[in-house]
């Protein structure tokens, strides 16, 4: 699904110049649950963005779904973004002054979903993340974890063929954490493909795959890139790692 070349990220001014991200090179197959770690400032926001058609690579390649889109327009970068890319982020991003019902269904009416299947799958949506009894509320009637299991739902709503949350529990406690993570598990179960930036090892360990950056690159060593997780204990490996 995601393979990536020699990916750079430089980020310049007028007197400073500083790569974020060097020469990442990184295969992801369709249904992984990969989780991407590093210390603060090693490129993992960066690495997202680039994934998510947010930014572009100062240099290298990013093939997603066998195309090559480093340097696609932006009209078809935002096309793809819409259709197939759902994100999930740390500060939930949900609009104050929607209800957590239309905040949900705003993806789909940016693709002009007709009005009544668009009822239809906030509704399931809803019911399925366990806010159907919160759908007229507004986002600061809600708890935090609540918050953040909204903002999943509309990540979703498209049916999307990558999620990419960044940091999705950094801003909750641990039950409201693991709730979130149970609910990115379970996507994983039923198939969704999905790139998660954590600082938290318990969290990182639920993923089938760990990818460690560390000044812009991807760490090397003997296990670098792999994780026993739960993703890895039902039979997920990465690509080039046969089974013994």
């Amino acid at each position: 699904m995601i393979a990536t070349q020699q990916l750079t990220k430089v980020f310049r001014t007028v007197e400073v110049e500083t790569t974020a991200l060097r020469d990442v090179t990184l295969a992801i197959e369709a249904g992984e649950f990969v989780a991407v770690t590093g210390p603060s400032g090693c490129g993992k926001s960066t690495l997202l963005n680039l994934l998510g058609l947010l930014d572009r690579p100062t240099s290298g390649s990013y093939r997603f779904l066998g195309e090559e889109v480093a340097r696609l327009p932006e009209r078809h970068r935002v096309e793809l973004r819409r259709r197939r890319i759902g994100f999930v982020f740390q500060s939930f991003n949900l609009i104050d002054e929607l209800t957590i019902r239309e905040n949900v269904g705003l993806p789909l009416l940016y693709q002009r979903v007709a009005a009544r299947e668009r009822r239809r799958r906030v509704d399931a949506s809803l019911e399925r993340f366990d806010l159907a009894a919160r759908g007229n509320h507004r986002p600061g009637q809600l708890s935090g974890g609540q918050q953040q299991r909204a903002a999943v739902a509309r990540a979703v709503i498209t049916q999307p063929s990558l999620i990419l949350a960044d940091e999705p529990t950094g801003n909750l406690d641990s039950l409201r954490g693991s709730e979130v993570m149970d609910a990115l598990a379970q996507l994983n179960a039923e198939g969704a493909t999905i790139v998660m930036v954590t600082h938290a090892p318990e969290y990182a360990a639920r993923a089938g795959r760990i990818v460690r950056l560390l000044d812009g690159r991807v760490e090397a060593g003997p296990h670098a890139g792999l994780c026993l997780g739960e993703g890895a204990a039902a039979g997920k490996r990465p690509q080039g790692v046969r089974a013994s």
